[in-house]
This record gives C-alpha cells, sequence and structure tokens, in this order.
C-alpha cells in the first residue's frame, strides 16, 4: 500500500508540473520565443500565468526511476491530464500499469496482480500542496521555494529548481529557453527515490470527454480499498 501511494503521488507530481509549464492557450510560439529573462520573479509568474491558463494536456513521456536499494526502472506511457482532479496515466510494457483519477476517486490497477486499488482523491494527497495543484487551486509562490540551477547546464535548456515548501519532494525541471516548453524534469521524493522524466509530443487545452477518466474494473480483478487516515 505505501508502494503504490508512492507511485501515485509521482505520478500526480509530475503531472502537475507538466501542467505549469506547457504554453498557455492561445499563446503562440512566436508570442513566448523571446529570450528567458534572468529575473526569477518574471520566470515565475510565467509559470504561474501557464498553470492558470492550461486546463487539459495529453503527452508522451520516457522515464527512468531510480530507487534507493533497488535496480533502475524505465518506463513509457501517455498521460492525459484535465482540471479539476482528473488524470490518466497509462504505463506502456514492460511494466504495464493504469491510474486513474476521476476528479473524486483514485484508481491503481496492476493487471500482473490483477488488483485495483482504490483511495479517494483527497486521503491519496491528504497534507501535500500536490493537492491543490491537481485541484486547480495551486501558487507556486505560496507552494514552492523556487531558485534557478546553480550548475550550468550542457544540454542548452534553463533549470529551475522547486522545492515544496510542504515537504516530501524536490524538482528540478528543464525548460526549452526560446518556447519555455518542459523538456525534463527531475523528481526527488523524501526517501531518495529520484524519477526523470522526458516529455515529447505534448497537446495543450485539448478536448478530453469524462470518458478519458472513467476506470471500469476489470473481469476478476480484486478490489481493495485504502484504509482511512486520521
Amino acid at each position: 500500500m505505501v508502494k503504490m501511494r508512492r507511485e501515485i503521488f509521482r505520478c500526480v507530481a509530475i503531472a502537475l508540473l507538466l501542467a505549469l509549464v506547457t504554453p498557455a492557450h492561445g499563446e503562440t510560439v512566436a508570442q513566448v520565443s523571446a529570450p528567458v529573462t534572468s529575473d526569477l520573479k518574471q520566470v515565475l509568474t510565467r509559470l504561474q500565468r501557464h498553470y492558470r491558463d492550461t486546463n487539459s494536456f495529453s503527452a508522451k513521456f520516457n522515464e527512468e526511476i531510480t530507487t534507493v536499494g533497488a535496480p533502475k526502472r524505465e518506463r513509457s506511457g501517455v498521460v492525459s491530464f484535465r482540471k479539476p482532479g482528473r488524470m490518466r496515466w497509462e504505463f506502456a510494457a514492460p511494466e504495464v500499469q493504469t491510474i486513474v483519477s476521476d476528479g473524486e476517486m483514485l484508481y491503481s490497477y496492476d493487471p500482473e496482480l490483477n488488483q485495483v486499488v482504490e483511495t479517494p482523491l483527497k486521503q491519496a494527497l491528504k497534507s501535500s500542496s500536490a493537492t491543490s495543484f491537481l485541484l486547480g487551486m495551486g501558487n507556486i509562490n505560496r507552494d514552492f521555494k523556487a531558485a534557478f540551477a546553480n550548475s550550468i547546464a550542457s544540454d542548452g535548456l534553463v533549470h529551475l529548481l522547486l522545492d515544496s515548501k510542504g515537504g516530501g519532494y524536490k524538482i528540478e525541471i528543464g525548460l526549452d529557453p526560446k518556447t519555455y516548453n518542459l523538456m525534463t524534469l527531475t523528481l526527488t521524493d523524501q526517501l531518495g527515490d529520484v524519477t526523470k522524466v522526458d516529455f515529447s509530443d505534448i497537446h495543450n487545452n485539448v478536448e478530453l470527454p469524462d470518458s478519458t477518466f472513467a476506470f471500469k474494473t476489470p473481469a476478476g480483478a480484486d478490489i481493495v480499498n485504502a484504509p482511512s487516515t486520521p
């Protein structure tokens, strides 16, 4: 159960940061192609505007997970997100998995175990600033300590560090200096586990019907209800 909650938390944090830095609705590449300013306040203001104006997105991803005391894992798949509180992660082989939120309930389906874990959304992310971002109420300056990365990156991207004020995880994002698109994301949780994600084929403010975020329990699957928390 702890592993499942960590998996969901990681997926939510990544989805929310992707929402933060996809181009805002109606904003063209030409409009955002000015060089990234060295003024951190201006950068964060643009990120907050992107989050405010991004209501949905879909993207492909490649993910590398380094867990303390375990072998490195690599996964890929597609993610869809829609405010408020809806997301769907589809992980491809060899680690097939589906994580879905319909805005009220989170479902994590492991086909190898043929098991579905059901958790109320707010319970799954209780005491985490990620909840407010998932529900469309996030505020970067309120919820994160932000800074430019100290090291000089060789990938040509602008790297920002976002440290959650609520604790639990630290994030480094790599932005295209011409478009502000999110290209890379590194998430480090409180246990020292590191998740690195590369994004591609991002589509912003796309039509995503309710059916995208509807979960139907596969035939014969065991259903496990997450225990209530105080």
